[in-house]
């Protein structure tokens, strides 16, 4: 499993989250503690917004915990929105394409997790993608093809239903062909303005995902980046994490939002 933190409200430069901490996300590439793998050394990645709508990337397949580049970008690069993404392959080509974050116009989006006998599957999902959508498509991985396939469901409207719409045909792909391997989904999207942390799975066993909100900012993570648990708050299991700009955090129920997409 991958690991992962999404940061939005005041501008800071990346280190403070990224790099700086005891329990960062550069030190859970090599150490995380509450995934399955301790090492997350298959390529990384961080996205942020600055001037434009657009947010800029850099992926790199060497761990994080090596690239001397990522420091030295996390220390001069200060924004009020970014992602980052360390990760651990499970089952598709350790490449830079397939590193997280991805970008598709305004958006930012990145995942932990498994789509459960992918292989099986792929040519089902990727079907569900839109010909101009599927011409953007630059890795193999299961996650890149729900983004593209949530974004054809109306994900840039209707955040939460659009990726209920997306796993609940995925879940039935899964289904038609008897695979037994669950389907965990814990991820974070974002416009640029607002923040969706979705966590969910068929089994009810979804990666972890916690966040703290204070007066300036909010941050999610897999894992707490000081190491402790206090200040920290849980993501419902089932729950979707929604943090509109102008208004407070809310939890929207996913397994609500699958069952009306059904």
């Amino acid at each position: 499993m991958c690991r992962f933190l999404a940061y939005r409200g005041d501008p800071i430069f990346l280190e403070e989250l990224v790099a700086a901490p005891c329990h960062s996300l550069i030190h859970q590439s090599l150490h995380a503690v509450e995934a399955k793998t301790e090492t997350n050394g298959d390529g990384f990645g961080i996205g942020w917004y600055g001037e434009r709508p657009e947010p800029g990337l850099y992926r790199e397949l060497r761990p994080a915990w090596s690239d001397e580049n990522l420091r030295s970008i996390c220390a001069q690069v200060r924004s009020h929105l970014f992602f980052a993404h360390v990760r651990a392959a499970t089952g598709t080509a350790t490449s830079r394409a397939n590193c997280h974050p991805f970008a598709q116009g305004r958006f930012l989006f990145m995942h932990n997790g498994q789509v459960g006998g992918y292989a099986g599957i792929r040519r089902r999902i990727e079907a569900m993608i839109p010909d101009a959508l599927y011409a953007t498509r630059a890795g193999t991985t299961d996650s890149e093809a729900i983004f593209l396939a949530a974004l054809a469901n109306g994900l840039a409207d209707e955040p939460v239903a659009a990726m209920a719409c997306t796993l609940g045909a995925v879940k039935r792909h899964m289904q038609e062909t008897g695979t037994d391997e669950p389907l965990r989904f814990t991820a974070a999207l974002t416009d640029g303005e607002h923040l969706w942390a979705f966590r969910w799975a068929c089994d009810a066993k979804p990666p972890t995902l916690y966040f703290r909100e204070t007066r300036d900012a909010l941050v999610v993570v897999s894992e707490p980046i000081d190491g402790k648990r206090d200040g920290w708050q849980e993501v419902p299991k089932g729950c979707t994490l929604v943090a509109r700009r102008g208004r407070g955090l809310s939890l929207e129920c996913l397994n609500e939002a699958m069952a009306r997409a059904a």
